[in-house]
């Protein structure tokens, strides 16, 4: 099969596009011909040789990716006949394979693909969205509600906007440019607003006549932050699950006392409940998307431009899930 692979830690130009052995699935496990991998941010900083949040840095050489989408075309021991053939959208964890054109998963963490969903599609819900259902179990969204979406226009922000106007609140997306701006406006914002401009922050005030935001939707962190936090009124709460402005291998969130609250990882997972909590918001997310009320937004690239898309994400060139279609 051709596959992306990792040699050395470095640049993206380290992902290089070559052949390498067909991997055979183990008991309990099956073989997805791939249609679609997603690219995640994690996936540079490890790219670099940096963990991050990661339990350790992979063995090289490897397979980068984490969540991919396909057609089971093998199954190893144990493993019901029923599932050949399927669309099976998965998340591998932090076990790598997914930029490839056949990668192996465990049976128990498919899930089959909606039918209004096709394979890209189905990747950006398996992880993005998975990660927006955890967010939004921290949310009190609704008609009175006032909510601020830095970076409105990524994987996430679409649909935390796409969520939240359909609750009926009031939406202010937050993009970089007036391309991207446009974009959060169609996916139902109240307000999209260009944040690269100066004074944007009393432009909101005064289109909102008086109202203050009661909650912030922040991925991003730094002076973004700042100011859409500034917007809260007394009882408002800032969400916070990343800093993607400083990058996963440094920097810190935006925090204020009393006010902010993180919320990825085990707080996320202790929310969703149940035996599997992973397993909980993925299916939630893909439940959203087979009724309708999210449809995320998927930039593609072929398998064989992994660097240059591992590039773009890292300068912030994109809109949306990043996903490679082999």
């Amino acid at each position: 099969m051709r596959a992306i692979r990792l040699h050395a830690f470095g640049p993206a130009e380290n992902l290089r596009y070559e052949e390498t052995a067909d991997p055979v699935p183990g008991p309990g496990q099956v073989r997805i011909t791939v249609r679609a991998a997603g690219v995640h941010l994690m996936d540079t900083a490890l790219r670099e040789g940096h963990q991050g949040p990661a339990p350790a840095l992979p063995v090289l050489p490897t397979v980068p990716g984490r969540e991919v989408a396909g057609v089971v075309d093998a199954l190893g021991e144990g493993v019901a006949e029923e599932w050949r053939g399927r669309r099976v959208v998965t998340h591998l964890g932090f076990a790598p394979g997914g930029y490839a054109e056949l990668a192996v998963a465990d049976a128990g963490r498919l899930h089959e693909i909606p039918g209004n969903l096709d394979f890209a599609e189905a990747v950006a819900m398996i992880g993005t969205g998975r990660t927006a259902m955890g967010i939004l179990q921290f949310a009190e969204l609704g008609p009175d509600a006032v909510a601020v979406v830095p970076a409105a226009a990524g994987g996430i922000g679409t649909l935390l906007t796409q969520y939240a106007a359909h609750t009926g609140a009031t939406v202010v997306g937050l993009a970089g440019g007036p391309e991207k701006a446009a974009r959060v406006a169609a996916n139902g914002a109240s307000l999209a607003v260009d944040y690269t401009l100066p004074g944007w922050p009393e432009k909101v005030r005064a289109r909102l006549g008086g109202r203050p935001a009661t909650v912030v939707f922040d991925g991003v962190g730094g002076e973004a932050a700042r100011e859409a936090v500034a917007l809260l009124g007394p009882g408002g709460r800032h969400l916070v699950f990343g800093w993607s402005g400083a990058g996963l291998r440094g920097g810190a969130p935006y925090l204020v006392e009393g006010v902010s609250e993180q919320v990825l990882g085990p707080v996320m997972l202790g929310r969703a409940g149940g035996p599997d909590p992973l397993r909980t918001l993925e299916l939630r997310a893909l439940d959203e998307a087979a009724a309708g009320r999210l449809r995320p937004a998927v930039q593609r690239f072929p398998l064989a431009e992994a660097a240059t898309a591992h590039r773009a994400l890292e300068t912030r060139g994109t809109v949306g899930k990043v996903v490679l279609e082999p």
